[in-house]
């Protein structure tokens, strides 16, 4: 069941008053808690009242949405989906290399906005526990690493957690849990953002990049999550469930 909307806070950063007031007064409508700026000087200061996700503009005065995207990324997993008046593959690729879970093209329509919003959250909700003892595949371990499936958590050995995004975590955890599987990219989008890719998009490219540059030893040379020449991906480690 998903999440009752009334205890998530969204956090709206657009220098546009109108398009703040049209998502405020619809999320709020929708049941959400909102809050709402025009710049970097106020997203930090409403960033410290916790929100579960964040629509960030990417042009904005001052710093623009992509130095915030990595501000934010510099000390919280927070979701953030962000909102581009240029609908270009360069835009997404770059939002989504800075740590942004999802984008949005402008003009939009404000169900799809809805959409994604409840699906990247959903994405973030652990699994309401089971009634029965938990199952072996509820932690996945790799050549060190620790993937708590239901904490949503990746642990190094040392046992330092490292931050994913929702889409890192959602991607680690298909292919951690399918070893030695090859993976194409429009299955690998099925399976993790459940929605139509265009063939040109890199969305998954770039999530892969960003995963091999938090596990690997190499991310130039990977040893765990490898290439497949004109195919896919596949995870490689030596992966095994807890005992």
């Amino acid at each position: 069941m998903e999440a009752s909307s009334t205890d998530k806070h969204i956090l709206v950063i657009d220098d546009d008053p109108r398009i703040r007031k049209l998502l405020v007064q619809y999320f709020e409508g929708e049941g959400y808690r909102v809050s709402a700026g025009a710049d970097g000087e106020e997203l930090r200061t409403l960033l410290q009242d916790k929100p579960d996700i964040v629509l960030l503009d990417l042009m904005l005065p001052g710093e623009d949405g992509l130095n915030l995207a990595r501000h934010i990324r510099s000390f919280s997993d927070v979701p953030i989906i962000m909102l581009t008046g240029r609908n270009d593959v360069v835009d997404r690729i770059v939002g989504l290399e800075v740590g942004a879970d999802d984008y949005i093209a402008k003009p939009f329509h404000l169900r799809e906005v809805l959409a994604r919003v409840r699906t990247v959250l959903r994405r973030r909700q652990p699994p309401q526990p089971a009634p029965t003892d938990q199952s072996d595949s509820d932690i996945i371990r790799f050549q060190g690493f620790e993937l708590d499936i239901p904490s949503r958590r990746l642990s190094a050995a040392s046992g330092e957690e490292i931050p994913l995004t929702t889409g890192e975590f959602d991607m680690l955890r298909v292919l951690a849990s399918h070893m030695g599987h090859v993976f194409t990219r429009d299955t690998l989008m099925d399976l993790t953002r459940g929605r139509e890719w265009d063939p040109y998009d890199r969305v998954i490219d770039t999530q892969i990049a960003r995963l091999r540059r938090k596990i690997e030893r190499d991310p130039k040379n990977p040893e765990l999550i490898k290439s497949v020449r004109g195919v896919g991906y596949v995870f490689t480690g030596k992966a095994g469930h807890e005992t």
